[in-house]
């Protein structure tokens, strides 16, 4: 195996805004705490027993394992929100479900999709939910704003 299982996560969020997409898509990496790192896009899955844990500050340069989510937009006054949420299955020995979800709104409405998007996920699976835990962030457009949330696995 190249990369060892991480058995660890958490939750952030953040958001930026600069001049250009991309500054403000760093912005929103450094104001989350995952700036600069090299992330590395997974798809939503949370390996069997991984621990929940508060966010740490990553070694630079470290490639990072994430799922996540982000809404980028240079509409002036738009609201927009980056959502993930972590579905917990009752049985140890299963995987956890990560789901991300972006979009124009407030941070209640997102937020709850993405829950929901676990619960359904969960369901399709046949796996009894545990826990779900979730992490949010709106920004209201004032050049050209970006939304960002992540799950980050950590070994």
């Amino acid at each position: 195996m190249l990369i060892e299982i991480p058995d660890k996560y958490f939750l952030v969020s953040g958001t930026g805004e600069a001049s250009t997409p991309l500054n403000a898509f760093d912005c929103a990496l450094l104001n989350s705490g995952v700036g600069n790192t090299n992330l590395v896009k997974m798809s939503s899955i949370l390996p069997p027993g991984c621990k929940k844990i508060e966010p740490i500050k990553l070694p630079y340069g470290a490639l990072v394992p994430l799922a996540y989510a982000s809404k980028t937009s240079d509409v002036k006054g738009e609201m927009i929100t980056a959502a993930v949420a972590v579905a917990i299955p009752e049985d140890d020995s299963l995987p956890g479900l990560i789901m991300e979800y972006s979009s124009r709104g407030h941070k209640e409405d997102i937020e709850n999709i993405v829950i929901d998007m676990a619960k359904s996920g969960m369901a399709m699976r046949n796996f009894q939910i545990k826990n779900i835990y979730s992490a949010s962030v709106e920004q209201k457009v004032k050049r050209i704003g970006v939304a960002f949330a992540a799950v980050v696995l950590w070994k």
